[in-house]
């Protein structure tokens, strides 16, 4: 038997919490009642955070919510505060199952795997929340169905100059850009459109089926990767389809992330058996968001000791990727450039870019200044996380391999989650739905450090953002938005910095003791 094959761990009622904040059932019950409380202020219909998808012509279809001829919904107030107590109450759940884990938990893996289900369906059922990136989805589409290129023409441009049922209801600040999505997701733009007619609502209700089968395919692929394993089954579970973060910022918001993290976490899934299909994976989900580029660059990295292999993978994955950008949307790579030049208010590089701004610099040349420094700020917590993170032996290794090392699948999931937890903490634009890229190959990674710092990321993130659409506020609930969102947040994904490098000398001291001791 190989000696590094992880053994079966059978659930335990053995586990004794040292105290509540190590017990599963309290956090259990935080993450239940978090996804509870999200779904009754999305029920409640329209609100300062809750979208308005226009009228639903009789559709049966979700999303559901209460009608606005009863006149019951939420204020400005309950439904921000609600939905702020929302993300802590599901962080602070979450935070407890990673320690009760860590400190000797062991839950049956499929009770949380048909748990974490649940919550996905159900969050799906109700209307986005906070982001109104889905209806701008919904709107590229319709542009196409009018026979339009979203790539070449904005959607301000159409419903400025004639009535739509489906563009009149998108929501600023993207309403003059052009498409920055891959092809793919652009095709499975136009088919919730194709599905949902001229109704917004019902081409929203795709669009969330889109992000919620996708979800489940990424939590159930993980599940059979950790197969053999109950323990990192139930971690598996947990981290992709328990986890709050995730269900808050990437479900209950119908991001088209899930759509694309399915393909590339499929490739590295396929890597075992059949790499000529990790190739072809990988380069569909570059297809669908250019930025799955980094999963592509975790297999080939994995395979940099098997030339043949490395070549079928390159060449499977140059079909799709040259089809869709070569001769289907040439314009779309160009497009999805932009998205390079975007800065966060709720990132590091906000206050930043406000100072060289305020020094008199233009807009261009500060951000040539904030990406400079971001690559290398990459490379450098790139290099650190490549030191502190091991290589978890998957479940599977064959038999003659000794070293996990030498098996591709378990150096390509921990080659993932350094290049992408690494741009997440340095890149000058990122959201909390972008997480999910670290996040999924993490869910299968060795337990660390990363763990907790992605939740505390994550969270704040999704604090970040939960007053950001481009509509009016009462005066203290914006006052507190913009608080949360270009300070306290600036200031927590600061703090995940500091708290990589000190980990980072922390580890070094130590092997320099075990060397001298």
């Amino acid at each position: 038997m190989n000696r590094l094959q992880p053994r079966r761990w059978k659930p335990s009622r053995q586990y004794e919490p040292s105290s509540w904040l190590s017990r599963p059932v309290v956090g259990l019950a935080l993450i239940i009642g978090s996804t509870l409380g999200i779904l009754c202020v999305s029920f409640f219909g329209p609100s300062a955070v809750t979208l308005s998808l226009g009228p639903r012509y009789g559709s049966l279809l979700p999303p559901w919510y209460i009608p606005s001829t009863w006149n019951i919904a939420l204020g400005d107030w309950t439904a921000v505060m609600g939905t702020y107590l929302c993300i802590m109450l599901g962080a602070v759940g979450m935070w407890i199952l990673i320690r009760a884990l860590a400190a000797g938990w062991r839950p049956v893996p499929k009770k949380l795997l048909w748990l974490g289900i649940a919550l996905q369906v159900s969050v799906s059922l109700v209307t986005p929340m906070t982001s109104a990136d889905v209806m701008m989805y919904a709107a590229y589409g319709r542009l196409q169905v009018l026979g339009r290129d979203p790539y070449e023409i904005t959607v301000g441009e159409i419903f400025r100059t004639q009535f739509d049922t489906v563009l009149r209801w998108t929501e600023h600040p993207w309403q003059d850009t052009p498409s920055v999505y891959g092809p793919i997701v652009s095709a499975s733009q136009m088919l919730a459109n194709q599905l949902g007619g001229t109704s917004m609502h019902d081409v929203v209700f795709w669009l969330q089926m889109m992000c919620l089968v996708p979800m489940l395919l990424i939590g159930i692929m993980a599940y059979r990767m950790a197969a053999g394993n109950s323990l990192l089954q139930s971690r598996v579970a947990i981290f992709t389809l328990v986890n709050p973060a995730m269900l808050w910022a990437v479900t209950a918001q119908a991001h088209n992330e899930a759509f694309a993290v399915m393909f590339a976490f499929a490739a590295i899934a396929a890597m075992r058996r059949r790499p000529w299909l990790a190739g072809l994976l990988i380069g569909l989900a570059g297809a669908t968001k250019v930025n799955m580029v980094l999963f592509g660059l975790a297999i080939l990295w994995a395979y940099r000791r098997e030339p043949k292999k490395l070549a079928v993978i390159v060449g499977a994955a140059a079909v799709p990727l040259a089809i869709c950008y070569g001769l289907w949307q040439p314009a779309a790579l160009i497009s999805a450039a932009r998205n390079t030049t975007y800065v966060n208010a709720g990132a590091w590089a906000g206050p930043v870019f406000g100072l060289l701004t305020h020094q008199g610099l233009s807009w261009n040349i500060s951000k040539i200044i904030i990406n400079s420094i971001a690559i290398v700020a990459w490379g450098v917590v790139a290099a650190m996380l490549f030191r502190l993170l091991e290589v978890r032996p998957l479940p599977g290794i064959a038999d003659h391999v000794l070293d996990p090392m030498k098996d591709p699948t378990s150096v390509a999931v921990r080659t993932a989650v350094v290049l992408y937890a690494s741009w997440l903490v340095t890149t000058p634009n990122s959201f909390s739905w972008y997480d999910l890229m670290a996040w999924t190959p993490l869910a299968i990674a060795a337990a660390s450090r990363l763990d907790g710092l992605m939740l505390w990321r994550t969270t704040w993130l999704s604090a970040a953002f939960v007053t950001a659409r481009a509509i009016e506020y009462g005066p203290v609930i914006g006052l507190i938005g913009a608080r949360i969102r270009d300070t306290a947040c600036v200031i927590a994904q600061a703090l995940v910095l500091v708290a990589i490098v000190w980990w980072y000398v922390q580890s070094r001291r130590q092997a320099r003791r075990a060397a001298s001791g």
